[in-house]
């Protein structure tokens, strides 16, 4: 991997996000010998280093895999180190052309067609523009009073910061219930909140059991059908069928999920419809902006469970394919 001399600033693609569709597309890209440049304002596969350290995949292995290049973990279902240590390998392998910490600030389009994308650090011209931003950059607010407090977290990554506290985690589906098991295994004292009257139905199946037996066994306090009314400094009330119950807290995990960076998706004139889908051809994956592609997760809106990596690498052939045929 490479960074690019900014004095080559014309491209026939460029791509916003370095994460793994982004990179499938970029592998596309070279293998079409088509010229590009990745533009990602983090990490490389920025999502995946801020994800759980020890988060496991639910997907296995061959299903993450890009580029042809074998994936190969201890175990079926790899870890996040493990995927971190594997598309680094992916980058070098194929030399890709990647700036990093690098912010896009605006795309417009040119009347010729082309696109002028400027970010903090540069200006760059190209005929085709790719979207893979993901979704794991804006947090879904709860707009509840105190959510500003340095105590609320809507991203979790250790649970050693959380030993012997007082936690209350925000939550039925697989991120919530990580934290509320992590936590709980490092001494933290744990209170789950869940909307809905029942743990989600999309839990790992070998992680279900563990959190129902600790709740059923009251090592983890769960109040369903229930959510939070405020929060303060050193405690928070929950609305609960019983009332509202006010328990002593010393950090607030919000793990309400993610969305897509919408606004940036409205600035480029992709039109949003329900559930806020951005328009796009299934096929080709050009949006309702001519020259101006979606891959990854952001094509599926707040439906942000419908793609993958492993249903999604696929948008690289065909958006790669369509330009080619262009």
């Amino acid at each position: 991997m490479k960074v690019e001399e900014q004095n080559n600033t014309d491209y026939d693609v460029l791509i916003i996000g370095a994460g793994p569709i982004g990179m499938a597309c970029a592998i596309e890209a070279l293998n079409a010998g088509l010229t590009y440049i990745i533009i990602e304002k983090g990490a490389l596969v920025n999502s995946l280093y801020n994800y759980p350290v020890f988060m496991t995949f639910f997907s296995t292995s061959q299903k993450l895999e890009i580029g042809g290049v074998p994936f190969v973990s201890i175990s079926n279902k790899p870890n996040r180190n493990e995927a971190l240590e594997y598309y680094r390998r992916v980058a070098e392998k194929f030399a890709l052309k990647i700036n990093l910490f690098e912010a896009v600030k605006s795309v417009i389009k040119k009347a010729d067609g082309n696109f002028i994308v400027k970010t903090d650090k540069a200006a760059y011209k190209s005929k085709k523009v790719i979207i893979s931003t993901g979704f794991y950059d804006v947090p879904v607010m709860m707009n509840i009073p105190g959510e500003e407090l340095p105590k609320v977290r809507h991203y979790y990554q250790d649970p050693h910061l959380y030993a012997f506290s007082k936690i209350l985690v925000i939550g039925a589906n697989n991120s919530a219930i990580d934290v509320a098991l992590e936590t709980y295994r490092k001494g933290a004292q744990v209170t789950l909140v869940v909307r809905g009257s029942e743990i989600g139905s999309k839990v790992k199946y070998w992680v279900r059991p563990d959190i129902e037996n600790r709740i059923k066994e009251g090592d983890i306090k769960a109040y369903f059908n229930s959510e939070i009314a405020t929060i303060a400094e050193q405690e928070v009330q929950i609305k609960t069928p019983e009332g509202l119950i006010t328990i002593a807290n010393d950090f607030v995990l919000a793990m309400t999920g993610y969305k897509p960076d919408f606004d940036l998706l409205k600035n480029l004139g992709v039109r949003l419809e329900d559930n806020n889908c951005p328009v796009h051809n299934p096929h080709t994956m050009e949006t309702s902006e001519k020259g101006l592609y979606l891959a990854g997760v952001v094509c599926g809106g707040m439906d942000t469970h419908k793609w993958f990596i492993e249903n999604s690498r696929v948008h690289a052939e065909q958006i790669i394919a369509h330009i080619k045929g262009n």
